[in-house]
């Protein structure tokens, strides 16, 4: 299993979002150290979107912590996991050396080519588009189910 991880996305979390990431990073913290770093997301009504997306990686790339395995999250080219498959790989990341992982959301445009090419993998959590704020949820509740598979522990659906 990897021994770290950083979540970097874009935006700030409020209500039941940041109710359901805090409760999922307390979680997940039992096994392994998880840091969040959120970037602030840009006004769409003032830029065009190549100039959104284009921002927004500049302080992506600025913030990816060196030596991490880059994992983008990306729904139309990104590799579909069930829960047991992607214990497994990140087991086997784990395994192979990279114990650190960053996993990288973008806001509601999604992320630059500029992000998507400084990928090491490409995750996807199927073919339906999720609010950023919700896959960040599904993203941290998905790592915890990880863990406690890895660990041979119960998960209660």
């Amino acid at each position: 299993m990897i021994r770290r991880a950083t979540v970097l996305a874009v935006g700030r979390l409020k209500g039941w979002a940041a109710e359901g990431s805090d409760d999922y990073l307390k979680r997940l913290r039992r096994y392994f150290p998880v840091e969040v770093v959120e970037v602030p997301e840009e006004a769409l009504n003032r830029r065009s979107p190549g100039e959104v997306l284009s921002a927004e990686a500049a302080k992506l790339l600025k913030r990816l912590p060196e030596g991490a395995h880059v994992v983008v999250l990306d729904r139309e080219k990104g590799r579909r996991f069930s829960s047991e498959d992607l214990a497994r790989h990140l087991n086997e990341l784990g395994l192979s050396g990279n114990s650190h992982v960053a996993f990288v959301l973008g806001g509601p445009l999604g992320l630059s080519q500029e992000v998507l090419q400084k990928a090491d993998a490409r995750f996807s959590f199927g073919g339906i588009t999720l609010p950023h704020a919700l896959a960040r949820v599904v993203l941290l509740e998905q790592l915890y189910r990880a863990a406690k598979i890895n660990r041979g522990e119960k998960y209660h659906y």
